[in-house]
């Protein structure tokens, strides 16, 4: 039987930062869906005598990352010419970092598991090439061009393609939870390239191949899963795995061979002779710390501790725009957190589907399904009045307003319930006889509905059913004592 062998993975990945300029240039960085090569300036075209200049709010942004990931951040800071040629980048060369990054030793918590990250640095984005197909030619749109970039590396801690997936959505999730980045993998701002070898339990570090410019979570598992089984098959055979570089085909669910792994020498690092170091200073550290919020692993312990059953805390502690939208409506609400997380993951989240918008993009407000689930509670309204108001209440109309003005208010009056269930009594002896008799006791759900029916819908339910079993129980009460 074949020595199994285990997948080692690491990670290098690529968060566009949420700046309002280019990385060394005041060049706007808006420019997602602008018209190609409309975002452009003398840097970023690589025009001779264009100086770069360190963006302050990059900086911060990554020094905000790291301090998230628990790096070790105070200390000397340096940018460096990476050197290589390629239309992508008029300047042949990308300004990064190199042995002074601006972060190094942090972790992410992973499902119980720590994944070391060895260094976070920042450095400028290149352009995009564009190859029509069928087209004899490829086409180049410079907008992305000197966008800022943190290039997070972990160490090859990860042994599953399934965790890196699952390490991808934690790290989009606290780069959003900051505000560092958008973090959006379909726009272009969150890539990854991904190093596997594999090695029998416990041996050294097998040789390492990467794949690069994985632009989805669903691109970087199936990638690892392909490659994974090439390494397999090479290493049982015997063949020798080489150590290259490999593009990603999602259509055909193949890797293709790019080049021969390049060293770090191929790329000439030097220091960037147009820009001082970065000396981050405790005091600047500090300052930045202030503007930590509340991070997912803290979300979700105090999700735990309001009753969120443990996936769905989980769930909404990973993302930004649902926790904080329920976080909002918890401080409307008189009742548990559960209900609310209910209706937000239930029929909220089906409408929004249906839709096709996202829930900061909806008209409905935290403060409105709070109060539509309080009138549940409070029973002045039926749970199916409140589906049916929802579609409603999502468009941005308040529940209370519009329960009030169409009459909805449910029926608790005694009287009025009790004539609605000896009017029903009557018109279904039937089903009653069989309640009474005791030859159907589950009869009495035909017959609550049939209530229900009679009160259109209007009846609060709790206190109908009440009555109408108390009323059923003294009629076989009074059959019993009959000689």
């Amino acid at each position: 039987m074949p020595e199994p062998l285990e997948a080692v993975i690491g990670l290098e990945v690529h968060l566009q930062l949420r700046t309002r300029t280019k990385m060394f240039s005041a060049c706007r960085a808006d420019y997602f869906s602008a018209e190609p090569n409309s975002f452009t300036d003398p840097l970023t075209l690589g025009l001779p005598g264009a100086l770069p200049v360190i963006n302050r709010q990059a900086v911060e942004l990554a020094i905000l990352f790291g301090l998230a990931l628990g790096c070790q951040l105070e200390g000397r800071a340096q940018f460096h010419r990476k050197n290589y040629f390629y239309p992508d980048s008029p300047k042949n060369y990308q300004i990064s970092q190199y042995d002074s990054p601006i972060g190094r030793s942090g972790h992410l918590d992973l499902g119980g598991r720590t994944v070391r990250v060895r260094r976070i640095h920042l450095e400028d984005d290149a352009g995009k090439l564009i190859h029509p197909p069928g087209e004899p030619v490829s086409l180049l749109d410079l907008n992305r061009a000197g966008m800022p970039l943190i290039e997070l590396v972990t160490e090859p801690d990860l042994t599953s393609p399934l965790e890196a997936r699952d390490f991808l959505y934690q790290l989009r999730s606290l780069a959003q939870t900051l505000g560092v980045s958008d973090a959006n993998p379909e726009e272009g701002k969150m890539r990854a390239d991904v190093n596997l070898s594999l090695r029998a339990p416990g041996a050294p570090l097998g040789t390492k191949v990467e794949i690069k410019n994985l632009n989805s979570f669903r691109s970087v598992q199936r990638a690892l899963e392909y490659q994974t089984e090439v390494q397999r098959r090479q290493l049982r055979s015997g063949e020798a795995v080489r150590q290259a570089t490999f593009g990603w085909d999602e259509a055909a669910g193949r890797t293709y061979l790019l080049r021969s792994k390049e060293q770090e020498a191929d790329y000439r690092y030097f220091p960037e002779p147009d820009l001082p170091p970065l000396a981050i200073t405790k005091p600047w550290i500090e300052k930045i710390r202030a503007r930590l919020p509340e991070l997912p692993s803290a979300k979700e312990a105090r999700y735990l501790a309001l009753g969120v059953r443990a996936a769905e805390a989980a769930l909404l502690s990973q993302s930004p725009d649902l926790s904080s939208f329920l976080d909002r409506a918890i401080a409307a609400y008189p009742g548990p957190a559960q209900t609310l997380v209910n209706w937000l993951l239930g029929d909220v989240a089906g409408t929004l589907t249906a839709s096709g918008i996202e829930i900061a993009a909806s008209p409905l407000r935290p403060e409105h399904l709070a109060a539509l689930a309080a009138l549940v509670d409070r029973g002045e309204i039926s749970g199916k009045m409140a589906k049916e108001l929802l579609p409603e209440v999502m468009e941005g109309g308040d529940p209370q307003e519009l329960v009030a003005a169409r009459g909805l208010r449910a029926v608790r009056d005694e009287t009025t319930l009790t004539e609605a269930i000896e009017a029903t009594l009557r018109e279904q002896r039937e089903l009653a006889e069989r309640v009474i008799s005791g030859s159907n006791p589950k009869a009495i759900h035909a017959l609550f509905g049939q209530v229900m029916r009679r009160t259109g819908g209007a009846a609060q339910p709790e206190r109908l059913r009440d009555l109408l079993r108390a009323r059923l129980e003294r009629l076989a009460a009074e059959r019993a004592e009959r000689p």
